[in-house]
């Protein structure tokens, strides 16, 4: 993910916005906060039916949080860190999708919610050889200017080397304070070529959604993210297509983002129905699907272990309700469901407080969502045979 954005989380949003019940389902905490690939998801259209709540995923423990603030308050009266303690607390307890953010990492979540980012344009990794490389340049982002390319070897940051360093680390480093037109500078390696580049910062926006028609007529959409309007940008997308065109559905590589992004993506397809139901805390709701989608055009799905939280949501729901024929493999199994908790230093600490499941009723946290055919590196190709087959295409 570029430099700046955060990865998805779920949870209820009550504490910082209101009265309203916010969803975010978690994605990648562990490297959320330097990473952002992924924002959190929210519920979609008509959430809070009351259900019967059902058996959820153990395999994520959940954290008392009177006990967290407690911790963090002692903490303080003895002079020390409250965001510390509550780290080390939520450290102990288990929960492996629980994470506490300072106010500025916090925002910074909210920021990528809309789908927009402050950085350099430059998505890193970690190679073979355990050197940290450019993964991709975003185009027309400060890196791009300087002529940064894939591949490149990123040797320092602000003077300070990266080897050894975790990719949320580097990322952190070049997201800096976050602020547009501060300045961070970057040792290149190219080949034998070593050199210092000097970038600004700025505000850049995500392009989760990219759509292309095929040369057999089929049309691609491909989803890295639901941010901010992703959901309207798929479902105008299907709307526009010609009729009888097959959809091919990337999902591979989503880390997740926005669940009423998803929702509105998953009723492009639906009229109206169970996406999804969640607890928090032992009662079960729901997330539905608007009315009015198109039942009737051919559709595959395409996933794979990348495919994360609010993208599994969507997969779920196309697969259980026979909507759509998933191919690739085992996605990520992501689908706690994080409640934020104020802390009294001003922190925020994400806890897991409950799971979702599927319409049919399968749990995927810990056990991700099994395609209908499986396909490794053609999976693209076996997809369109299937879509073919369908007939969404020639």
């Amino acid at each position: 993910m570029p430099a700046g954005t955060d990865h998805s989380c779920i949870r209820p949003r009550g504490v910082l916005r209101g009265a309203v019940l916010t969803l975010v389902f978690t994605g990648v905490l562990a490297t959320a906060a330097a990473t952002g690939s992924l924002p959190r998801q929210e519920s979609a259209g008509r959430t809070g039916a009351t259900l019967r709540a059902g058996e959820g995923s153990r395999d994520s423990a959940t954290v008392d949080s009177a006990a967290l603030n407690r911790a963090a308050a002692d903490a303080m009266a003895d002079g020390k860190s409250g965001k510390q303690a509550a780290e080390e607390f939520v450290s102990r307890s288990g929960d492996r999708w629980g994470a506490v953010y300072d106010k500025r990492e916090f925002a910074e979540f909210e920021q990528a919610l809309d789908g927009t980012y402050t950085g350099v344009g430059l998505s890193a990794g970690r190679a073979a050889e355990g050197r940290v490389r450019v993964t991709r340049v975003q185009r027309g982002g400060p890196a791009e200017r300087a002529g940064l390319r894939a591949d490149d070897r990123l040797v320092s940051v602000d003077g300070r080397p990266v080897d050894g360093l975790s990719v949320s680390e580097v990322v952190a480093l070049l997201r800096g304070d976050g602020v547009p037109g501060s300045t961070v500078a970057l040792r290149v390696e190219r080949g034998r070529a070593v050199w210092t580049q000097t970038l600004h910062r700025a505000r850049l926006a995500t392009d989760p959604v990219t759509v292309r028609r095929l040369d057999d007529g089929t049309l691609l959409i491909r989803v890295a993210a639901f941010t901010k309007g992703a959901g309207t940008r798929v479902r105008d997308a299907v709307r526009a297509a010609p009729a009888g065109a097959g959809v091919l559905l990337d999902l591979r590589g989503n880390a997740g983002g926005l669940v009423a992004e998803a929702a509105v993506a998953a009723s492009a397809f639906l009229d109206g129905g169970l996406v999804a139901t969640y607890d928090v805390e032992g009662e079960q709701r729901a997330v539905y699907a608007e009315g009015g989608g198109d039942t009737g055009r051919p559709l595959v799905a395409l996933i794979d272990g990348g495919t994360m939280s609010a993208a599994e949501l969507l997969t779920g729901a196309l697969q259980d309700r026979g909507r759509a024929v998933t191919v690739g493999s085992r996605t990520f199994g992501k689908g706690s469901v994080q409640m934020p908790s104020a802390l009294p230093d001003g922190s925020v600490a994400e806890l897991t407080v409950g799971h979702y499941r599927t319409p049919a009723g399968h749990a995927v946290d810990g056990r991700g969502i099994i395609p209908d055919l499986t396909a490794g590196e053609r999976a693209e190709e076996r997809a369109k045979t299937v879509l073919s087959g369908l007939g969404g295409g020639s």
